[in-house]
């Protein structure tokens, strides 16, 4: 089994964990600088509620937002992925909704 390359590229779904205050991000990596890291996303809370907003194809609600976290926030940053049986968020919104995450934060 080979190991899969960290790619943090522009559009690379992840996963941010912050502290003070603790919050779990969901979202495209936008940038990543020694300042900080901008996602495209939502927080972790909200997530399901609005994979079935999109599922639905609701057009009012929840929306991805572009917010700069500063480093000093940042506990860890992973790429999203699906691991075996455990399923990726963007491969969840996928499945659900039909439509690419990636695309719909505004890559590709």
């Amino acid at each position: 089994m080979a190991v899969k390359e960290l790619d943090l590229a522009p559009g690379t779904p992840v996963l941010v964990y912050l502290h003070s205050p603790r919050e779990k991000v969901f979202g495209a990596l936008v940038a990543l600088e020694p300042a900080g890291v901008v996602v495209r996303g939502l927080d972790l809370l909200s997530l399901d509620d609005w994979m079935r907003q999109e599922a639905r194809g609701e057009t009012s609600g929840l929306g991805l937002a572009s917010v700069f976290y500063p480093m000093w926030r940042l506990e860890r940053m992973e790429r999203d992925e699906s691991v075996g049986e455990l399923e990726g968020l963007a491969d969840r919104f996928h499945r659900l909704t039909g439509r690419c995450f990636v695309e719909e934060a505004g890559f590709g």
